[in-house]
């Protein structure tokens, strides 16, 4: 399949924190999408990605080219929706689009006036007095109008209301169904990803720790309950992490045939989340403290 997006080895330093090494590559007509606790990488990749950062060593390409010499072609194809707010909030809608829409050889009146009228935007307000949903639709409106074939969004439904967060989501489903546009998802909201994610994109701590699709997850990650009597020191590094209580245990690991033939009918096997999995890595080889 096709690599929309590819990063090779890429690493940015910054004072106190680094993104190294990064290497994976984001398919063609999927959802992808970028998970790792707040501060751990997403948002500086993206940059990378977007070429608002460079890397420090490494390689980035969208779309089989590189910035040095495609950077205005690359942008031209990339829709960019963002958490926060990047218009001119004392400009109406209209205004905005007036500015924006010179800048894309592609724009496309007809289907940002579609957008205006099925997310029901108001053309003359001024932006400032929109809401979150209506600023991210408006967003949304502006990067698909000009026909993008990525659209990258950075934390979209973030303090969107239950109601409009499922409706975004099922737009941009609908986006990918022709197979010829692709989305990267960033987003802390792993509950979003289970509706829509075909690929997940993990990192932690600046690092990658798996490219994956989605639905692979539940196969190789398991959630192990049981009594404290099942561990020792070898049993233990069956698991990323565990929880531990003067009741029991619970544990991810990442290899669920394996702790299954290790432990068989003594514990309870339980699905695990993306939501799991990203607490339990964060928490590594800690044993945390049950608050009960």
């Amino acid at each position: 399949m096709e690599a929309v997006i590819k990063l090779n080895n890429v690493s940015k330093r910054f004072s106190g924190f680094e993104v190294k090494d990064l290497s994976f590559e984001v398919k063609k007509g999927f959802v992808t999408g970028f998970v790792g606790a707040n501060g751990m990488g997403k948002s500086t990749t993206i940059k990378l990605i977007m070429n608002l950062l460079q890397p420090d060593k490494g390689e980035v390409s969208v779309f089989g080219l590189d910035y040095q010499t495609h950077e205005r072609e690359i942008k031209q194809r990339i829709g960019f929706v963002f958490d926060e707010h990047v218009f001119y909030e004392n400009l109406t809608l209209l205004e905005m689009k007036k500015i924006i829409e010179p800048a894309y050889d592609n724009w496309d009146e007809g289907m940002f006036q579609r957008y205006v009228d099925e997310f029901q935007l108001p053309l003359k307000k001024k932006l400032k007095t929109f809401s979150k949903g209506m600023q991210m639709k408006a967003s949304l409106a502006i990067a698909l109008s000009h026909h993008a074939d990525l659209i990258i969004m950075d934390e979209p439904t973030a303090g969107l209301d239950p109601v409009f967060r499922r409706e975004l989501l099922s737009l941009l489903r609908n986006i990918v169904q022709d197979s010829e546009k692709t989305i990267f998802f960033s987003t802390h909201i792993t509950s979003d990803l289970d509706r829509i994610a075909d690929y997940i994109v993990f990192i932690h701590e600046g690092q990658l720790i798996f490219t994956q699709e989605f639905y692979k997850l539940e196969q190789q990650y398991v959630l192990v309950k049981g009594g404290l009597d099942l561990l020792d020191s070898d049993t233990k590094k069956s698991f990323i992490a565990l929880q531990q209580s003067k009741h029991g245990f619970e544990g991810l690991s990442a290899d669920k045939t394996a702790v299954m033939e290790l432990f068989g009918d003594l514990a309870i096997y339980e699905p695990a989340t993306l939501e799991d999995i990203l607490y339990y890595t964060k928490k590594g080889t800690k044993e945390v403290a049950a608050t009960n």
